[in-house]
């Protein structure tokens, strides 16, 4: 009893009733920042993250699942967590949809069954990302003279985390659910400080060594056997916008690096611009400018030329 008074004394003290009016106002007319207007079901970052959890534990059972499994058991718990997680991913997936601008409209019924065929498709493609992500942990080993073994890189390198999870992120953004795999890239930044944009195409044996503060962008392209270091950016060099003044979005506008090249510390790379095959750029450089396969690029050549 006195608890109930004490709460309704603290209530009646911060004379809440006209601020809960206000907020009201602001919330539904005044600064109304909901999509389309209206109330929707958003994805639950907490939620996607259990989805990623669960998926790297079926992918890697005994780094990111138990460390106890044998052959016996190991199947079932792949099958058991794979199962939950998928079962999660499907309800975030439908969630997700909703801001699709052309599924606006559809039937509740619709949408769920589109969300399950999302992650049929998205459980199907677990075998390709999982070798993907083999080779970008060899990466890692061959390419790092400090790395001692696989299981350090997959526990202790926030370059292979923060690949793992964009490997995942992409495959959700190819699958048409491009708020789900932003919401799973910003969770990797989080959990990294590297910030990978989900659409970002990155092929096979790609390895980040340190790895904070590095950017890659939406529309940036990255071959085979790619290498990068700590705060690397793979950024824009300007905006395009139509007639009426707004961005376009999607525009090609990040670099493209080709297959076999290794950019140093602090190299900032902006631009549709390509790094030819091969290539080392230095740490620090500011590049804008295409250069030819197997160059070397370094600050002292940027600042004679």
């Amino acid at each position: 009893m006195d608890n109930d008074l004490t709460e309704q004394a603290g209530s009646s003290q911060w004379h809440l009733g006209p601020i809960i009016d206000a907020l009201r106002t602001s919330r539904e007319s005044t600064h109304n920042i909901r999509h389309q207007g209206r109330v929707r079901e958003l994805p639950s970052r907490e939620v996607v993250r259990q989805v990623i959890d669960g998926v790297c534990a079926a992918l890697f059972p005994t780094h990111y699942g138990r460390p106890d499994l044998n052959d016996e058991s190991i199947d079932y718990f792949v099958g058991d967590t794979l199962n939950v997680a998928l079962d999660r991913l499907a309800g975030q997936v439908r969630r997700a949809l909703r801001f699709n601008p052309e599924l606006e409209h559809i039937a509740e019924a619709e949408l769920a069954e589109r969300a399950r065929v999302i992650t049929r498709h998205f459980a199907a493609g677990l075998p390709d990302i999982r070798a993907l992500l083999v080779s970008d942990v060899q990466a890692a080993l061959a390419g790092d003279p400090a790395a001692s073994s696989v299981a350090e890189i997959m526990l202790c390198y926030p370059g292979t985390i923060a690949v793992l999870y964009h490997r995942l992120a992409h495959c959700l953004h190819r699958l048409g659910v491009p708020f789900l795999a932003r919401l799973a890239a910003d969770i990797a930044h989080t959990l990294t400080g590297i910030d990978i944009h989900p659409a970002a195409q990155i092929g096979a044996s790609f390895f980040i060594d340190h790895g904070t503060g590095v950017v890659i962008g939406e529309t940036a392209v990255i071959g085979r056997h790619v290498r990068l270091y700590q705060a690397v950016t793979l950024g824009a060099r300007r905006f395009p916008t139509d007639e009426s003044g707004a961005l376009v979005k999607g525009a090609p506008r990040h670099p493209i690096v080709e297959d076999d090249v290794v950019i140093y510390a602090g190299a900032t790379i902006l631009g549709r611009i390509t790094v030819g095959a091969g290539s080392t750029i230095g740490g620090n450089v500011w590049l804008t400018q295409s250069v030819e396969p197997g160059s070397n690029v370094t600050q002292a050549q940027m600042r004679n030329t």
